[in-house]
């Protein structure tokens, strides 16, 4: 039986992953943290979700629990991710799913993860690293006679943008087409642009009311275009995923993984 120590606890990701870790065979909860002076801090884990007294208290702290479990599932933030994944490193396994790292930040991942156990992906949806998989393959296929753009769509409460998915979406389209996308990247357009360079990537964002997460990618041909489409109808595929992804890593040797290694793409891809 794996032991998972869930981060973000009083949040909604956090939530869904407990709940459905309370589902999933295989799995259970040893640990639940938030940040200090969150309400929910103290309280059983299992009361506000409709599971019950479980006997597990939200603490404060990672590092007050890390020893009780086997995988820490994060998704918080950049910075305190980077954080936990410190305190993980070289003593359990770690999944994390926050979005927003910087060079810096994934420079340091890097470096802890030769000594430990990390899954990190910007999306934990099946759906979605498959679709990655075929995004790699058509703009091969395509080449530099399609132009390229993304459209994503979230809630209005969510803090970065564009989305770590459609970014995630950029850099495998780039790499695919041998292209910079610190040089070609495009994220707004106003006024007198002119005309639409050829090796540019577009990537526009979308905020409104509880869109859980819709992306589009466009390739635009003279008298035709192809379109590729996921919608996210609930944050559970993330949560699945991100168990699924805590399974599987507590077995591996130390590396820096992603959803690719999890779901098997990468092996089927060589």
């Amino acid at each position: 039986m794996i032991r998972a120590i869930v981060t973000g606890a009083g949040g909604r990701m956090g939530g869904r992953i407990i709940s459905l870790i309370a589902e999933t065979d295989g799995i259970e909860l040893a640990g639940a943290v938030e940040r200090k002076g969150h309400p929910a801090v103290g309280k059983d884990v299992g009361e506000g979700l409709g599971l019950g007294r479980t006997g597990i208290l939200i603490g404060d702290s990672v590092a007050g629990c890390i020893d009780r479990g086997d995988v820490v599932i994060d998704f918080t933030s950049h910075d305190v991710s980077l954080d936990h994944l410190e305190i993980a490193a070289a003593r359990k396994a770690i999944v994390i799913g926050s979005t927003g790292f910087t060079a810096v930040e994934m420079k340091r991942v890097r470096e802890l993860a030769a000594s430990a156990r990390c899954v990190l992906a910007p999306n934990m949806s099946v759906g979605v690293n498959v679709m990655l998989k075929v995004l790699a393959d058509v703009s091969a296929l395509l080449g530099d006679e399609y132009d390229v753009e993304i459209v994503e769509a979230h809630h209005h409460l969510k803090k970065d943008a564009p989305s770590g998915t459609a970014v995630k979406m950029a850099q495998v389209i780039a790499e695919s087409l041998g292209r910079d996308l610190d040089e070609v990247g495009v994220y707004s357009r106003k006024g007198m642009i002119g005309e639409r360079t050829k090796p540019e990537i577009g990537i526009q964002t979308i905020r409104a009311g509880d869109i859980v997460g819709e992306h589009t990618v466009i390739f635009g041909g003279m008298g035709e275009r192809l379109e590729f489409i996921h919608r996210a109808h609930s944050r559970d595929n993330f949560a699945r995923g991100a168990i699924r992804a805590a399974l599987w890593v507590v077995g591996r040797g130390n590396g820096l993984y992603d959803m690719q290694d999890v779901i098997g793409l990468k092996k089927a891809a060589g």
